[in-house]
Order: structure tokens, then sequence, then C-alpha cells
């Protein structure tokens, strides 16, 4: 199993050959095998989780509004890593990021103590964790500027386009309370627009499924 672990690490983590041995023994005597269903909460600003690695499955990260409105900042697929789960041990970071298994998914945690430790003592680790958290929080901003400056019909078109794309699918087994949560919008919105796409032939509708029929007039519409 550490073997295996190991393995994944060195795969996933681009530090992971610039640790010494003593570095890299202490990294694998302390990652953490974990399972999580789908739908299950993975990690919330209350806990001191540490460094994800996602080996399968898919993970969402959200904001949660103190009137319990959701609104997805980012995806993590297989083979990425999430340092703002490591938000504990970083200065600054003051905002609430949770995330939740989108799909069944296996995960490496490295305990937050052990990377504050390499971070600490090697240069290359501090490197990672800084560029880690600049295109995280790049990914932040990008969506606060959608939600400041796009209207809700570009965003739910581009979000459809994106789903469909991720899914490799046009049909999309998704709810309209989900696809508001993901937007940090009121259902009803996300129905009265999906109505009207499929009143101009882009969608159709039916019960806990939303069908993409034409990419390009959605396309076009994001524009």
């Amino acid at each position: 199993m550490l073997a295996e672990n190991a393995r994944y690490a060195e795969e996933i983590l681009p530090f992971w050959n610039a640790l010494d041995k003593r570095q890299k023994s202490l990294a694998m005597e302390k990652l953490i095998e974990r399972y999580w269903e789908k739908g299950k909460i993975i990690h919330s600003n209350e806990d001191c989780t540490g460094l994800l690695m996602v080996i399968k499955g898919q993970l969402r990260s959200f904001i949660l509004s103190e009137y319990g409105r959701e609104i997805t900042l980012y995806r993590l697929f297989e083979g990425d890593v999430c340092i703002l789960s490591s938000s504990c041990m970083m200065r600054n970071i003051t905002f609430d990021i949770h995330l939740e298994a989108e799909k069944d998914s296996k995960i490496l945690i490295m305990p937050a103590h052990v990377f504050k430790q390499l971070s600490e003592s090697n240069l290359a680790v501090k490197d990672f964790q800084a560029e880690m958290v600049s295109a995280r929080l790049s990914d932040v901003m990008w969506v606060m500027e959608q939600v400041v400056f796009m209207s809700m019909d570009r965003r739910l078109a581009d979000f459809l386009l994106e789903q469909a794309s991720i899914e490799g699918n046009d049909e999309l087994l998704i709810t309209h309370e989900a696809i508001a949560r993901n937007l940090g919008t009121a259902r009803e919105v996300v129905t009265r627009m999906l109505r009207y796409f499929q009143d101009e032939g882009m969608v159709t509708l039916s019960r806990g499924r939303v069908t993409v029929k034409n990419r390009k007039k959605l396309m076009n519409y994001t524009r």
C-alpha cells in the first residue's frame, strides 16, 4: 500500500523528486487513503484536512452564504491537487471553502502538519504551494467576475456547455436544484431560463435531465 501511494504521489506532485530520502519517508508514512461516496462533504474550513490528491473521481469546491446558498468555485478531477483544503495552516485565507464528492472518489491526504513541515524545509514544496494557491485564487476570481459582470442566462448557458464537456455527453442527469446550487441562484430562476432555452431549441427538459440540443446556439449565447 505504501509503495502504491508513493507512486501516486510521485505522479501527481511535481515537487516529489525534489524531496530528500527522509522527507519522502515522512510523507509516505503519513499519507492517508480515503474513499468518499457521491454527495459526501469531504472538507470544510472547520477541519484542517491537509493536501488532497484526487486518485479517482470528481470533487466540487464551493462556498456557502450565511443564508445557505451555494456557488461552485472550481472542480477537481483525477490527478488534481487541492491546496486550499490546507487553508487552516496558511495565513490570510479567511473565506470558507467546502469540498464535495460529485462522484465516488478515492483521495490521498497528506496531513496539514506534514505538508507544512515539508514546505518549511524544502523550497520546491514552498514554490508549489505558492503556485497552487495563486492558481486556485485565479479560479475563484474568475467565478466572482462572472457573478458580478455576466448575466445569469449567459452563466447558465456556459454551465451547461461545461457540464456536457465534463461528462462527454449532451444528456445531463442533473436537476434544476443542483444547477441552482452550482450557480448560486434560486431554482425558480434556473427553471424559468431553462424553459426559455427549450423554447429556443437549445435544450430539451425532462425530469432530472437536461439535454443539450444545439451547442452552437448555446455557445453564441455565451458571447
